[in-house]
């Protein structure tokens, strides 16, 4: 008897337990301490990132382009990686009629080319430098290379290749849902780096409104519109070149 109450006390003991497990949500704290030791890690991580790409770039000329130059085009070989360290590239395609569309424009840090990693023989889309930039180019065999021996790139890279995927969402619930307006603005804070990682570039290569209206999916008169209203309302000027302020945010805050 007495191992039968003992049995059934410890029942009703786990029982309770399991209860009050039910009714007390899992947290962790977070602290500041939490917050800056995860800083310091991301920092060490991009920082063993780069020290491998600058053993692999050592060894690699840093080629310069100057304004609209051709990097590649499209139907080309797909022979290379391509790695920005400065400036901005822009990534167009061409249909069979010959309508032109900008389908990325690429900042400092980024990547581009990398579908010869993936199998793809020719390059589906050109890219063209929008202002003066620096380029690294990785051969196939040797951006292979790098990933398959540097854990540290190959983080980066990974990181990389999402980052550039949820980006390419967003764009993609921009044109179906957003006003040609918010689309312009956010390609504005995109190219000025806001929001991203790094520091803003408020000062970004002027573009002719065709480029722009490419890459939002408009026309050339809207984005003239858009452009004069903007700079109206303080949100960008064109005293050190096309300025983008912070302010510009609100654009895309509006309902």
């Amino acid at each position: 008897m007495t191992h039968r109450r003992t049995g059934s006390l410890r029942g009703r003991e786990l029982s309770n337990i399991d209860q009050k497990a039910e009714e007390t949500p899992f947290t962790l704290p977070v602290t500041r301490k939490c917050v800056r030791a995860f800083g310091r890690t991301c920092e060490q991580m991009v920082s063993h990132a780069m020290t491998s790409l600058a053993k692999v770039a050592a060894g690699q000329a840093v080629k310069r382009h100057r304004r609209s130059e051709t990097i590649f085009s499209q139907a080309d070989a797909a022979d290379a990686l391509f790695y920005i360290q400065k400036g901005n590239v822009k990534l167009t395609v061409v249909s069979n009629r010959g309508k032109q569309a900008v389908i990325a424009t690429l900042g400092a840090g980024d990547f581009f080319g990398e579908g010869c990693l993936a199998g793809q023989l020719v390059r589906m889309s050109s890219a063209a430098a929008v202002g003066e930039c620096s380029l690294v180019r990785l051969e196939k065999s040797t951006a292979m290379a790098v990933i398959h021996n540097e854990p540290a790139f190959s983080r980066l890279f990974l990181r990389y290749a999402l980052s550039r995927n949820i980006r390419i969402e967003e764009q993609l619930v921009d044109r179906l849902f957003d006003s040609s307006e918010k689309r312009l603005a956010r390609a504005l804070l995109l190219l000025a780096n806001f929001g991203q990682e790094g520091k803003p570039e408020p000062v970004i290569p002027k573009m002719s409104p065709e480029s722009l209206a490419q890459i939002i999916g408009t026309t050339r008169s809207r984005v003239r519109f858009f452009m004069n209203r903007f700079r109206k309302r303080g949100f960008i000027d064109y005293k050190k070149g096309l300025e983008v302020h912070s302010s510009l945010l609100n654009v895309l805050l509006r309902d």
